[in-house]
Formats: structure tokens, C-alpha cells, sequence
């Protein structure tokens, strides 16, 4: 079946069976501006609301969240083809994300600057409505990093979320108006984003664009909301680097390195797809890698035995094996034949440090591994790429660990661990991987605007 858009409704498929799961309609122009108009006027009430108040039925949407955890989980697996158990993670994600953004409300707060003949201070104002456009790698807590945050600092917000995988994210809306969020408050327009993403852009009473997708794309974005002056964060594409040095714990490193690209089917900005190993240590991790790579189930999503599910399509799929032709040299795992958009984990060996495969996002189940000679070769290597997302360092060397981190041009980098993301922490890119920073102690203030006011003292 084709992955054509169709301008009216949008058939949403399985990718484990291509399978018809459901047919939503598509959002149109007029759509997105009878939304905003609808979002605006929730916004005045909401953002008048007392903070407690606000929190207080955040809290109500994370708790709606826990209580439908496995129904959410479920939704997930059928359109996006996750395993069960990531998706029971991501549902539980939304949830805590909730949370944590309800726990900021109360803590959203101004500063007393010291000046002459006066007082001065600033007020963080919301901007008034947020279009948040989610991928669909991670359908629900992507959506929820800029739901959550926006919500939190008195915004209203509109979601539109991928084409291919809208039903968590009508879900999550009716599950916020039965937690007492004020109707019009959260609204999900599914579409293309040719036209409602589009139309969501370029609208005049839209504040913010928060964006999770493809760099070209977010390019496109971003120069339609120069036009207005509009805000916008962007969290682009990847191609992170695991360099794993000869004094780190090898065998680890090994073991760890499989699911750091093969997570999500390798369908994660964060993906590790550019395993770095020092030479004296290059073959041997080889050798404890293709055990590890040939053992990754891969299967039927619901089943809680499987480690990696389906692509999300076939548009998909045709991409990814662009990128491996037949007779590179490498360690190659299983996967199902017959209907679904199945790809084999796939790791690459012999490819020169600047073939596409090497240095260009295939975003599926596919890494290349690259020896290096020394620290400086290492970071050479690691930064030979336009992104700059995320990235692991293995070594045992402290003092290596931070002078590469330092020399590491990427937003979010882990020592021994391929952890990305954390909703306390900051998350964002360098270079042609984004704009701006989500998630973390800060993310409220991203949806304010500062106000100053002096008050003068003197008679």
C-alpha cells in the first residue's frame, strides 16, 4: 500500500501487518484557523486561573494518563509498531512529563534587579497559543515535551501529530477534557503537514512552533516563522557517535552498543549508528558485537519477548536499504519476511568515514563502525558530520572522558551509558541538529515572555 497522503482522511496502517487500523480526518486550512481562534479564547481563562489551580488539573491530566497507561501502550504498538514494552515507557513518560511541568507552575518566577530610583522587576507572561507538530518516532512523549511545558506556563496548545500515527494523540486530548482542562484548551488537529502543519506555521495567532522532525524540514519551518518573527524550537536529526577507547571496558561497551542503535528500530534522533573503536581494540570488539547483533529478536511488536519491531512504513523502509547496498561488508540479524516493513539489524564495517552511510541519518536499524588511533582522531571523527545531538564516550579515564566531552560538538552527551533523555534535564542539538533546549528545570520559561516594570521610588 501506498504512503501517499490523502488531503480529506488519512488511513493509518500497522507497520507489522499493513494492516487498515483506523481512517482519520485530515485538518484543513479553515481548521487550524477556526482552532486558534477557539485556543485563544481557553487561553485567556486559563492562563487567569490561580498557578495552584493549574496544577492541580495537570496533575488530574497525568493521573487520566496512569489510568489509561495500557490502553495509550496498545494504541502505540498498532500504529507506530513499537514494542510493548517501549510503549508502556513512552505512555508512562507523558504521564511523568505531567507532572513535572504541573510542579513548575507555582515555581514560574520573575526577578527583583537592583537599579537606581526605583524598583525594577520582570514578569514571565505566556505567549497565547503553541502549535506543537510531533514526529512520529515517538508519537506520545515528543508530543508531550511541548504540550506539557507550554500548558504548565498558562499557553493553550495545538498538536498536530504525524500522518502516520495520530491515535495516541486524540487520545491524549480526550483524556485531558474528562481530567477538567477547559474545552479548547489542548486541541489535536491531525493532517498533512503540507497543509495543516503548514497553516499552523504561518498563522498570525500562533506564538511558538515547537518542531520534532527531519532538519530539512525544520529548515522550511523556520524561515516561515522568520516571516512573522515567530518563535521556535527545533529538534532535528542526528548521527551520534559511541567511541569506545582501549582502556574502557570493552565487553560493556559491546554488549551495550546493539540496542543503542536498534531502540525504536533505529528510528531516534539519538540513535549511536557511528560506533567509533580504537584500533587495538578495533577487531576484538568486533568479535564481542556480532553475537549481540544476530541474538536481537525481532518479531511481532505486542510480544514481550521482541527487542525491535517494524519500520513505520514503506517509504521508510525503501530509505534504509538505500543506504545498504547488498555487498557492503558487515554483521547482519534476522527479521520477519512477508507483510510488515521489516529490516534486519544491520551493522556496517569497511565503509570509507565519509560514505553517506557513514555520515548521513538513515533513521532505521543500521550503524557503521569506524576505528580511530588516538583522542584526536576520535573527536575528528565524531564532529566529521553537520549534526550534533547526542553521543557516548566509553573510557576509564575521567580526565579523557571530560576533555572529549568538551571537544565533542553535540548537545547531550553520556560517559559509560547511551542515556539521551531525561524530562529534568536540558535536551537539545548543536550544528544542524536544532534550536533550542526542551525539557528540564527551564522548559516553562521557553513558553514566556519576560516583562520588565520599574516602579519608580523617588518623590
Amino acid at each position: 500500500m501506498s504512503d501517499a497522503y490523502d488531503l480529506t482522511e488519512h488511513q493509518v496502517l500497522n507497520p507489522a501487518t499493513e494492516e487498515v487500523i483506523a481512517t482519520v480526518p485530515a485538518a484543513t486550512a479553515a481548521d487550524v484557523d477556526a482552532a486558534v481562534a477557539r485556543a485563544a479564547r481557553a487561553q485567556t481563562k486559563w492562563a487567569a486561573l490561580a498557578p495552584a489551580d493549574r496544577a492541580r488539573l495537570l496533575r488530574r491530566f497525568a493521573a487520566a494518563v496512569d489510568d489509561h497507561l495500557e490502553e495509550l501502550a496498545q494504541l502505540e504498538v498498532r500504529e507506530a509498531g513499537h514494542t510493548v514494552g517501549n510503549a508502556r515507557w513512552e505512555a508512562g513518560n507523558v504521564r511523568d512529563l505531567l507532572d513535572y511541568a504541573a510542579g513548575g507552575v507555582e515555581r514560574l518566577t520573575g526577578r527583583q534587579i537592583p537599579v537606581a530610583g526605583g524598583l525594577d522587576i520582570t514578569i514571565l507572561e505566556p505567549l497565547g497559543v503553541v502549535g506543537v507538530i510531533a514526529p512520529w518516532n515517538f508519537p506520545m512523549p515528543i508530543a508531550a515535551w511541548g504540550t506539557a511545558p507550554a500548558l504548565a506556563a498558562g499557553n493553550a496548545v495545538i498538536l498536530k501529530p504525524a500522518e502516520t500515527t495520530p491515535l495516541t494523540a486524540l487520545r491524549l486530548a480526550e483524556l485531558a477534557l474528562a481530567a477538567g482542562l477547559p474545552e479548547h484548551l489542548f486541541q489535536v488537529l491531525p493532517g498533512a503537514g503540507a497543509v495543516a502543519g503548514d497553516a499552523l506555521v504561518e498563522h498570525p495567532g500562533v506564538a511558538k512552533i515547537v518542531f520534532t522532525g527531519s532538519t530539512r524540514v525544520g529548515k522550511q519551518i523556520m524561515a516561515k516563522c522568520a516571516q512573522r518573527v515567530k518563535r521556535v524550537t527545533l529538534e532535528l536529526g542526528g548521527k551520534s557517535a559511541n567511541i569506545v577507547f582501549a582502556d574502557a571496558d570493552v565487553e560493556a561497551a559491546a554488549a551495550a552498543a546493539p540496542m543503542s542503535f536498534l531502540d525504536n528500530s533505529g528510528q531516534d534522533c539519538c540513535a549511536r549508528t557511528r560506533i567509533l573503536v580504537q584500533r587495538s581494540v578495533y577487531d576484538r570488539f568486533l568479535e564481542l558485537l556480532a553475537p549481540g547483533i544476530e541474538s536481537v529478536v525481532v518479531g511481532d511488536p505486542a510480544d514481550e519477548k521482541t527487542q525491535m519491531g517494524p519500520l513505520i512504513s514503506r517509504t521508510q523502509l525503501e530509505r534504509v536499504r538505500a543506504y545498504v547496498p547488498g555487498d557492503l561488508p558487515g554483521i547482519r540479524g534476522t527479521a520477519p519476511e512477508g507483510p510488515g516493513f521489516w529490516f534486519a539489524p544491520t551493522v556496517v564495517t569497511g565503509a570509507a568515514p565519509d560514505a553517506p552511510v557513514a555520515v548521513e541519518e538513515v533513521f532505521g536499524p543500521v550503524a557503521v563502525v569506524l576505528p580511530f588511533d588516538d583522542e584526536a582522531d576520535a573527536v575528528r571523527l565524531a564532529n566529521a558530520t553537520e549534526y550534533g545531538l547526542s553521543g557516548s564516550i566509553w573510557t576509564r579515564d575521567v580526565g579523557r572522558a571530560l576533555r572529549v566531552s568538551g571537544a565533542v560538538a553535540a548537545g547531550n552527551l553520556s560517559v559509560n551509558s547511551h542515556s539521551s533523555v531525561r524530562y529534568w534535564t536540558p535536551f537539545g542539538g548543536y550544528k544542524q541538529s536544532g534550536l533550542g533546549r526542551e525539557l528540564g528545570p527551564d522548559a516553562l520559561a521557553a513558553f514566556t515572555e519576560t516583562k520588565n516594570v520599574f516602579i519608580s521610588t523617588e518623590a
